[in-house]
């Protein structure tokens, strides 16, 4: 018996690729000069938008997904008496989660015999994509919700996650960074890589003088353990250098595809114009 694949909208999935896949999109969503947009749909808040209004001075803020949301996607896939598996966001970084663990306990409630299975991928953006791809394709091979679940469990252990981050100051906005750290950075040029720890905690992993070494860096702190071919680049606004990146990590070793997409607009409130991000798979857990 097959089954239905949820994520949300942090996943930075394309719209067009989820409905070819049959992957279901739940979105946050964004409060940008006292309007809250979608972030699923076709009246969602795009990226080039949203980038924008930041360039401009907008500070928007994202909201979770709530108890009532996953309660009607949930339900909804019990009736139909669909089997569901939910690759969620961070808990570390969005109540999300929590949300669809009370929901699906409401539910279970109802519908004692309906399967909702719930996996907190302590991801994000392209890492949170990048399992959702892998689970789709675990499912057109023909593995069950459990095995496909369990090798989930097996990898996101050793995604690696990595951000390199323009503009301090979103950082500083979201309480990453003090504000005299993020004045003397942007006065030097110091640029920040970031990456999610064993805990899924975004954490500051060096501060690198200039853009160029900082991505070389990037490249080599996410090559040096590869257990996986395909390597995914993210980017907020600037495609030539997410084009560059790729091309850097396909002179890898180990490396033979690149992915490319663009940041979705929940992750870059947080991170900013002209972030590049790297994802890819390790041998051991970090």
């Amino acid at each position: 018996m097959t089954f239905k694949i949820l994520t949300d909208s942090t996943a930075d999935l394309d719209e067009r690729w989820a409905q070819e896949n049959d992957v279901e999109l739940i979105g946050l969503t964004i409060t940008l000069d006292d309007i809250t947009y979608e972030t699923v749909g076709p009246n969602r808040l795009t990226s080039d938008r949203l980038l924008e209004a930041m360039k401009e001075g907008g500070q928007p803020t994202t909201s979770q997904v709530n108890v009532g949301q996953f309660e009607e996607v949930f339900r909804r896939h019990a009736q139909n008496g669909d089997d569901l598996l939910y690759l969620a966001f961070s808990s570390v970084l969005s109540g999300t989660y929590q949300s669809a663990v009370m929901a699906r306990d409401m539910i279970l409630d109802e519908y004692p015999e309906a399967v909702i299975e719930i996996v907190d991928t302590l991801a994000a953006a392209g890492g949170e994509g990048y399992l959702s791809i892998l689970a789709a394709e675990a499912r057109d091979q023909g593995k069950s919700l459990s095995e496909t679940k369990a090798m989930i469990e097996d990898i996101l252990p050793r995604l690696r996650t990595y951000f390199l981050v323009d503009d301090l100051y979103h950082l500083m906005r979201g309480g990453r960074l003090s504000k005299s750290s993020a004045i003397i950075g942007s006065l030097i040029n110091i640029k920040p890589l970031l990456w999610l720890d064993a805990s899924g905690k975004l954490v500051p992993l060096a501060k690198i003088r200039g853009r160029k070494k900082a991505i070389k860096e990037m490249v080599l702190q996410a090559t040096q353990d590869i257990g996986h071919s395909t390597a995914i680049v993210a980017y907020a606004n600037d495609i030539e250098a997410a084009e560059n990146l790729k091309q850097d990590l396909l002179a890898v070793d180990g490396i033979e595809q690149v992915l490319i997409m663009p940041l979705g607009p929940v992750i870059s409130t947080h991170v900013g114009p002209d972030t590049l991000a790297v994802f890819t798979i390790g041998k051991e857990a970090r």
